[in-house]
């Protein structure tokens, strides 16, 4: 298996679990945050949905520069809108993710503001991480949609919400 068939086996495996958590969201709650130091559900939710767009931009760039390209995340106000941004930056992170590409994956690729650099690593490191922080943040907005009474989905089996049916095993005879 290539490191690029690795990868689309993930964010495919992901992608189905993220889509149920935020698909949960209401509408009347982008502005809720659990604590004054956390993001409200509008910051977090956006960066969740964006996190995909970063494979093709690690892949077709060498660095992320702060200092030159401020983040401007885009401003959802709804689930609907939120899906429809979350679904695009999916296909986008799938189209990037294609075999001619596998020569890229040790080319260093570096995430700086200005002079500070804070990261340095191989291409396939910063994909990975990508798709960790999709996990994270996920698991983060389960924990929001959890203090809001919200009945969150299982990611890696059922939730608490969920009814567990045990798998019936024979025994040898």
């Amino acid at each position: 298996m290539t490191t690029i068939e690795f990868f689309l086996e993930q964010l495919n495996a992901e992608v189905a679990t993220t889509r149920k958590m935020l698909e949960r969201i209401p509408n009347d709650k982008y502005d809720w945050k659990p604590h004054p130091k956390s993001m409200n559900i509008r910051s977090l939710a956006t960066h969740i949905a964006e996190l995909p767009t970063w494979i093709p931009m690690v892949l077709s760039t060498e660095e992320l520069d702060f200092a030159a390209a401020p983040y401007n995340p885009t401003i959802i106000n709804n689930t609907e809108n939120l899906m429809a941004l979350f679904e695009k930056s999916f296909v986008a992170g799938l189209e990037a993710l294609v075999a001619d590409k596998e020569w890229l994956m040790n080319d260093t690729w570096t995430l700086r503001n200005g002079p500070e650099i804070y990261s340095r690593d191989k291409k396939w490191e910063v994909i990975r991480l990508t798709i960790s922080q999709i996990i994270h943040h996920r698991a983060q907005l389960g924990v929001y949609l959890r203090l809001l009474d919200i009945p969150i989905p299982g990611s890696y089996g059922p939730s608490a919400d969920e009814e567990f049916v045990p798998i019936e095993v024979e025994e040898a005879a």
